[in-house]
């Protein structure tokens, strides 16, 4: 499979709707929503052809559509709940062949690991429906990317139906093992532990730190955000104690 023959799309869900720390998707990181750090990271990855955001139709994400239209950045809404149709929206809207799942609440996404499991995704022998660095947790939280062929995600979209994987996408491409051919990306060591996402005011405290740090930067990899940790370790207590939410669970 060439890279040059498929139309590789990221999508980013993004709501205002969160729970634990509802309005995440627009605090401020560094003077720039956290939407803006998510999508402008994105963009740097040289394997996507379009970033794409999935916010919902729910008026609460009305500025979440108008933050979009004023940068330029193409956008779909859809259901608030079914974020899998929603994703199915998104790659139909803008010819996905490929399709590349972020989320909106990961600023600390690194461009070049996008890069990483795309690279795998498309040159595996033999082919794969879907790949991600997520399956075995050996990155930190915060970095996921998933890759899926356009036909998985449409067999997911007909066929998924627990709430759960209505929610959050992708269980059904990888929780039963034979149901699509998998590859599970790996970081080499053992960062599972560490977190880099944003559901919570502790969350975001680290990660304004972060790019305090970098100045902020947009052209970092996840390795520069080690080397930060590795010289003030106790970066990492101020959201040590917040529990990651298991795939199983919603809302």
């Amino acid at each position: 499979m060439k890279a040059d023959l498929k139309r590789v799309v990221a999508i980013i869900q993004a709501r205002m709707g969160a729970t634990r720390l509802p309005g995440k998707v627009l605090e401020d990181i560094a003077g720039q929503p956290m939407l803006v750090r998510v999508v402008e990271r994105a963009r740097l990855a040289k394997s996507l052809e379009s970033v794409v955001v999935a916010t919902t139709i729910d008026p609460g994400d009305d500025i979440v559509a108008e933050l979009c239209k004023n940068r330029g950045y193409p956008f779909v809404r859809g259901d608030a709940q079914d974020v899998l149709a929603r994703y199915l929206q998104a790659a139909h809207a803008y010819h996905a062949d490929i399709v590349v799942r972020l989320t909106a609440d990961c600023p600390l996404i690194d461009p070049g690991e996008i890069d990483h499991v795309v690279s795998d995704f498309l040159e595996s022998e033999p082919p794969v429906d879907y790949a991600s660095n997520r399956i075995v947790r050996s990155y930190p939280i915060g970095l996921d990317a998933e890759v899926m062929k356009i036909d998985a995600l449409e067999r997911a979209g007909h066929e998924a139906n627990q709430r759960y994987q209505r929610e959050h996408v992708t269980p059904y491409l990888f929780e039963e093992p034979g149901r699509f051919r998998t590859l599970s990306i790996e970081s080499g060591g053992d960062y599972g532990a560490m977190r880099w996402t944003v559901d919570t005011p502790e969350d975001l405290a680290f990660v304004r730190q972060i790019y305090q740090r970098l100045e902020g930067r947009s052209d970092f990899g996840w390795r520069d955000v080690l080397a930060i940790l590795e010289r003030e370790p106790e970066l990492a207590e101020i959201n040590a104690n917040i529990r990651h939410k298991g795939f199983r669970e919603v809302v």
